[in-house]
């Protein structure tokens, strides 16, 4: 446990544990999130581009509802000064045994990265594109029913979602294709597993009804030994033809030097149809200011095949909860 914490408070996680209770029904927590990056980009085919970016990332409130035994939860975020949107909203009714019901607007629950900064271990992602499952932003969010079953080291899920809004709009961004209509379903199917010591194991299946239908699979682990955190992904994206078939895994090691010092390496792989792909290396130190506050300072290193293009990138993020 004092490792998990340990993550947490260096990762600036910690507001996911607790609340701010405002009343017997209702409690409230969130982040405010920052960074600044420097990005020097060179492609053998199209030259230079460089970038230097400053700025608010991301603010997130998110209120917790619990009342007559059903739960709700309400995530508002911004990420720019014209953009206010509503993240996640869903209701959650728990049966006996460890059988729940979800319905509204959610997001996926596979994947080793999460969608808020609370959940990564670096300021950058391991991949782009349709491998960035918790990404809400890059795929979109979903709306539907989800059952769950849980129990003391394992737990399941089931969705049946359509994406937000327009279908076609959503799909068109995530997939590149028209979208699938209200009648066709995506389905998802999680899995977790916690009952060996010190192994964490996840994963599953999504299926989404496009014009071109794409199958997800994914599956993840983490050890922790003594101050080391060790983790491991495999997730792919089968759009049917070669070019929209995806492939990606990493691994990362996450180690504490003290109570509110850690460093975070990361090394990932995303292989794009026959012919295309893309490395990156992540160097992350991490460090809790305050119980609230924690830094992260991050270099990376990308690779791509296709054009011969490079990327290096040094990035400074904070981010505070509440």
């Amino acid at each position: 446990m004092k490792k998990i914490m340990a993550i947490l408070v260096a990762l600036s996680a910690v507001g996911y544990l607790s609340a701010i209770d405002v009343n017997d029904n209702l409690s409230i927590n969130g982040f405010i999130d920052g960074s600044w990056a420097d990005q020097d980009s060179s492609d053998t085919l199209n030259g230079s581009s460089d970038a230097n970016d400053l700025g608010l990332d991301e603010i997130e409130i998110n209120f917790l509802f619990n009342a007559g035994g059903v739960s709700a939860e309400v995530h508002v975020d911004s990420t720019g000064p014209d953009e206010l949107n509503i993240e996640q909203a869903y209701l959650t009714y728990g049966f006996e045994g460890g059988v729940s019901v979800s319905i509204g607007q959610f997001n996926t629950n596979l994947g080793l990265e999460t969608e808020d900064p609370g959940g990564l271990y670096t300021y950058s992602r391991a991949y782009d594109g349709a491998l960035d499952l918790g990404d809400i932003d890059s795929r979109g969010a979903q709306e539907g029913v989800r059952l769950g079953y849980s129990a003391e080291n394992f737990s399941v899920s089931v969705s049946a979602t359509n994406a937000v809004g327009s279908p076609e709009e959503d799909h068109t961004v995530a997939f590149g294709g028209a979208g699938a209509g209200e009648d066709d379903l995506d389905i998802e199917v999680a899995v977790a597993f916690t009952g060996i010591e010190n192994i964490s194991l996840g994963g599953g299946m999504r299926t989404i009804n496009a014009a071109t239908d794409t199958d997800i699979a994914n599956l993840h682990a983490t050890y922790t030994t003594g101050q080391l955190l060790i983790g491991g992904e495999y997730v792919s994206s089968d759009g049917g033809t070669a070019a929209t078939d995806v492939d990606g895994w990493l691994i990362l090691a996450d180690y504490d030097v003290s109570d509110v010092l850690g460093i975070a390496v990361r090394y990932s792989d995303q292989d794009v149809g026959a012919s295309a792909d893309s490395d990156k290396l992540t160097i992350a130190p991490n460090y809790a200011i305050t119980d609230s506050l924690g830094a992260i300072l991050e270099y990376s290193s990308a690779n791509a095949s296709t054009n011969s293009a490079e990327e290096d990138t040094i990035a400074l993020e904070l981010t505070f909860t509440f």
